[in-house]
């Protein structure tokens, strides 16, 4: 069982390589869609094409939700983009606030913040802001955004618990979160679970959905709702390369135990009694 830092160390290497990559390359990856398999299909990504915002060189094919479909952004928000990556989300999110809102992007892998900066200066986006750290210790001072997002993001980390919390620590009183993740709804075969790639891949760190859900109740957060939630069904081609037949037999039984679900939340608003607020 590997540690707490092992496993980030992981992920960030990963996603230090992927950053280097074409986003053609992505695209062919496990975590996106594309050439990984024989099969015709797309295992997380949504299509953002016709998205306001949206920027081809910014989108690594890493998603499994458009966080910002839901997340209620307006004008002049404050919106930050929980593991940024390349910046496609907030670009996203800047057609929204527009020019008298910021957007920050937080990424805790160097080279994916240097890819980000420079798309947003190809772009001359000068409200959108990309700042390295650890999104269990954000680099943000508290009570100070309107909207947080995050797309695929929450589930590679491994103290998920510790997120949710910072999450209530930035966000301002009523604002709210509208998060992208992975999740389970069964038990994920070990040898899934235990592979390296498949943990890079959107996968393998994923928690119990009932789980989830708790660490976001736990943490303090009111209205909570799924938004979305669809299946990830992973052909029989790429489970050949983890499982053999009996297993893939034994784990078709309940294929859609990996969903991708689209979750938001809000702070409580500081009411200080039902009749008054602070």
């Amino acid at each position: 069982m590997k540690t707490e830092k092992e496993l980030k160390e992981l992920v960030r290497k990963k996603y230090s390589e992927i950053a280097l990559q074409d986003s053609e390359t992505n695209a062919a990856s496990c975590c996106g869609s594309g050439g990984c398999s024989d099969e015709v299909y797309n295992i997380m990504t949504d299509d953002y094409a016709e998205i306001e915002g949206y920027n081809p060189d910014a989108d690594l094919k890493l998603g499994c939700g458009i966080p910002t479909e839901f997340a209620s952004i307006r004008k002049g928000d404050v919106v930050i983009d929980l593991g940024s990556g390349a910046g496609n989300d907030c670009f996203v999110a800047r057609a929204l606030t527009g020019d008298a809102g910021k957007v920050i992007g937080i990424d805790f892998t160097e080279a994916m913040i240097e890819k980000a900066r420079m798309n947003a200066e190809k772009l001359g986006y000068h409200n959108v802001e990309f700042r390295f750290g650890d999104i269990e210790r954000m680099p943000v001072t508290a009570n100070s955004a309107d909207v947080i997002i995050s797309n695929c993001v929450l589930n590679l980390v491994p103290n998920k618990e510790s997120v949710f919390k910072e999450i209530y620590r930035v966000l301002k009183p009523g604002a709210h979160f509208s998060i992208s993740d992975i999740v389970l709804t069964g038990t994920l075969p070990e040898r899934i679970q235990s592979a390296a790639e498949m943990y890079a891949g959107c996968v393998a760190s994923a928690i119990q959905k009932d789980t989830y859900m708790d660490y976001i109740k736990n943490a303090g957060f009111k209205a909570i709702n799924i938004q979305k939630d669809k299946p990830i069904i992973i052909p029989d081609d790429i489970l050949r390369q983890y499982l053999n037949e009996e297993e893939i037999m034994a784990y078709n039984q309940n294929p859609d135990i990996i969903r991708s679900i689209t979750v938001y939340a809000e702070k409580d608003s500081g009411c200080c009694s039902s009749n008054q607020c602070c």
